[in-house]
């Protein structure tokens, strides 16, 4: 018999009374009925808290959150207030930060193919750094500069040291066969160096790396710190930057490092290979992933004797795509119940129109589950909003932040007049294609 959920998974306001498990002294079956399920819910005590840890480890101005990880306007502005860098993948994940009042030059740009539009629009703003990835992107920059007159850009260029980690093929980032970077190994990021330190469309700040991400173990994280170090050191970089990658505890008895030990870690390899100043690192799963659950409400329970017994939720892998896409594996418990025991073993599963659509495959759960319980699955504050889609036409889910007792909507949930926003009617009669040519409504077209 499996036991209650493990108190290490749950967010750190977490406590239980006659209302069940609360966070951030708001009771989670309360919370799903106030503002419906599917619901992502924070805990914004513990995204400060681990906010704070970070710096604590780093030092200021030497952390900056991977907002892929989840990102909306609250969560930008909470990671700015608490003192982070942040740093963003794409031209939307730049407007989303701007929009929550985080200065420019507290952000840097990544992606390894920023199109004109991107480079454009970081350059204008003023980012702090763009992340260079190719060749192709130092061509895009050189253009920019000379056709358009934009002023010399802040660069770190991304190398691939040849150290992947990361617990599934999918996240590891840093071998020799991936997409992101200058390799090392065949002299390219050396080149990318001479290249950019030549440009008067570039200012070289230094050097990026990062080789994986749900790494447990810190010397794999330190193994590319120091690859990198190496590099930076030869060349006479002024910055280095290590990203991620640092990874957490999904289900229980899992047991994680700290910030502190990773960046002990870190520092030791870096120095062993040479480089003596300070190092930037780029947590974001660490960040929010145990400050957030989702909860969910069971719609069918169905047994198939002596195979098992399928329990279905309002949501699925439109609001967590990790199982289906690295295998990931979470736990699950009845927020009226989290310290019951879980003997019943059952495939939790979403409501979309896919086998594959599994949420937990042996999902531990209370023997007296039943229809319309709220359900909830922890640990899923990172990747899980950021990745969630609109298959087979469900709005994605609201966000709440709780804290001090009180829950505030930090992002709505999608309406059916949002999932038909973007559908353009079929021309008419008299409607022109995009060619300029007419368009004839025929009645009676295809008849004899």
């Amino acid at each position: 018999m499996t036991s209650a959920v493990d108190p290490d998974l749950l967010p750190l306001t977490s406590t239980s009374g006659p209302g069940g498990l609360a966070v951030g002294g708001v009771p989670l079956v309360e919370l799903a009925g106030r503002f419906g399920t599917p619901l992502f819910v924070y805990d914004e005590e513990h995204l400060r808290h681990r906010c704070r840890e970070a710096l604590d480890a780093f030092g200021a101005d030497r952390v900056a959150y991977a907002s892929k990880a989840f990102l909306c306007t609250a969560m930008a502005r909470l990671a700015h207030e608490e003192g982070l860098l942040l740093d963003v993948a794409s031209g939307g994940e730049l407007r989303v930060a701007l929009r929550a009042g985080v200065p420019a030059d507290r952000i840097v740009v990544h992606g390894n193919n920023k199109d004109v539009s991107e480079l454009r629009a970081a350059a204008h703003a003023g980012v702090r750094h763009l992340v260079v990835d190719s060749f192709d992107e130092v061509h895009r920059i050189e253009s920019l500069h000379r056709e358009e007159g934009l002023p010399p850009v802040p660069v770190l260029l991304r190398v691939a040291p040849g150290v992947a980690a990361g617990a599934h093929e999918a996240i590891r980032t840093g071998g020799r066969d991936s997409k992101f970077g200058f390799g090392l190994a065949d002299g390219t990021a050396a080149e990318a160096v001479r290249r950019v330190r030549r440009s008067p469309a570039m200012r070289f700040d230094g050097v990026h790396a990062h080789v994986g991400s749900q790494v447990l173990d810190p010397s794999e994280l330190a193994a590319g710190a120091a690859a990198v170090a190496r590099f930076a050191a030869g060349v006479g970089a002024a910055g280095l930057t290590v990203g991620g990658g640092l990874g957490v505890a999904y289900e229980g008895g899992q047991r994680v490092p700290t910030f502190a030990a990773w960046a002990d870690a870190v520092r030791a390899a870096v120095h062993g290979a040479g480089w003596s100043g300070g190092v930037t690192v780029e947590p974001g799963r660490s960040i929010t992933a145990r400050a957030g659950l989702t909860l969910y409400r069971v719609g069918t329970v169905k047994h198939i004797e002596g195979v098992r017994t399928y329990v279905s939720v309002d949501g699925g892998m439109s609001d967590n795509l990790r199982p289906a896409l690295y295998a990931s594996r979470y736990e699950a418990f009845l927020p009226r119940c989290p310290g019951a025991p879980r003997p019943l073993r059952a495939r939790l599963v979403g409501k979309h129109c896919e086998s594959g659509d599994v949420i937990i495959d042996r999902a531990a759960l209370p023997a007296d589950l039943a229809v319309s319980d709220v359900l909830a699955t922890p640990v899923t504050g990172a990747y899980g909003y950021a990745m969630a889609s609109n298959y087979n036409k469900l709005p994605r889910p609201a966000v709440v932040f709780v804290r001090g007792g009180a829950a505030r909507l930090v992002v709505r949930r999608e309406t059916d007049e949002d999932l038909l926003r973007l559908d353009v009617t079929e021309p008419g009669a008299g409607e022109t294609r995009t060619d300029g040519t007419a368009l004839v409504a025929v009645a009676g077209a295809g008849s004899a």
